[in-house]
């Protein structure tokens, strides 16, 4: 069952108005909360947003990829405590992509923004906005803020013949089968 899950899922962009039900916002959250972390520190904490005015300036975070968030009916903002672990990026990577696989499965759509490493403009970073944004300490670091809701659009999943076999290796690299 997995395999169909990654099959079929793909970046939604384009979300409809029909309102996410509390129960599978639960769920989201739960998946969150259980996904996998180095040595169970589990540094990451979560921001749960349903709010259209503050979904709306998260979509101004920077220039180019997070526009799509205003029109998502939800959107968890991915941080992480860096004082607590050394592989928070990882950590949180990880939460992020459980937040996705689980929005798939019960019927949502979702896509990741890279808040991280990211400009705002050309004085501020993408974290440094969205900390003000959502009043975030700074001792957290907002790794991605995930758009969800049901979609408005219809894609495909990527066919196997699209997938790229050739960057496998065996045994030692470059060596194929």
């Amino acid at each position: 069952m997995f395999l169909d899950l990654i099959k079929t899922r793909r970046s939604t962009r384009k979300f409809s108005e029909k309102s996410i039900e509390k129960e599978k916002i639960t769920s989201l959250i739960e998946a969150a909360l259980r996904s996998f972390s180095s040595r169970g520190i589990n540094p990451w904490q979560f921001i749960v947003i349903d709010d259209k005015n503050i979904l709306e300036k998260l979509s101004k975070a920077k220039p180019h990829g997070s526009s799509f968030l205003k029109g998502a009916m939800l959107g968890i903002a991915v941080c992480a405590d860096v004082s607590k672990c050394d592989v928070w990026i990882e950590d949180a990577s990880i939460a992020s992509a459980f937040i996705h696989l689980s929005a798939h499965d019960i019927g949502l759509g979702s896509c990741w923004i890279q808040i991280r490493k990211r400009e705002h403009d050309s004085s501020n970073s993408a974290d440094t906005y969205v900390k003000g944004v959502l009043k975030i300490p700074d001792n957290l670091m907002v790794e991605s803020i995930i758009a969800i809701g049901y979609p408005d659009e219809i894609k495909k999943g990527h066919s196997k013949d699209s997938l790229q076999f050739d960057k496998v290796s065996f045994n030692t690299y470059g060596q194929k089968i």
